[in-house]
């Protein structure tokens, strides 16, 4: 099976055998992605990812909470997770990298702080 990737919180879609019929239909991990959606807030945050990155040194990097407070300054707490997931949208539309500690990582299994950085 194609590896997928889920189109609202962009990690890696696992194969499930009740999905062997309708692998090519899924886009989404599992019920509280489809239930969520993308949303306006989710275009906001990648697009101000991609200005944070554009307005830096082409190998500087940023920290999603950045951009969550670019969205929302009173509120970017609860963008957190939508930032990260933003982030994980752009790493498969390959503009972006996630790494920590100066390395590409997983964005489907990165856990604890990332940075993100333009794809080279």
């Amino acid at each position: 099976m194609a590896d997928k990737t889920c189109v609202v919180c962009g990690r890696r879609i696992e194969w499930r055998k009740r999905w062997e019929r309708d692998w090519d239909e899924v886009r989404h991990c599992g019920s509280a992605c489809r239930r969520r959606g993308l949303r306006e807030v989710d275009a906001r945050l990648e697009a101000a990812i991609e200005g944070l990155l554009d307005a830096r040194a082409r190998a500087a990097t940023i920290c999603p909470s950045e951009a969550a407070r670019q969205v929302d300054p009173g509120g970017w707490r609860e963008l957190m997770e939508p930032a990260r997931m933003a982030a994980r949208r752009l790493v498969e539309k390959g503009t972006v990298q996630i790494v920590q500690g100066g390395r590409v990582v997983d964005p489907s299994t990165a856990k604890g702080p990332i940075r993100l950085r333009r794809s080279k």
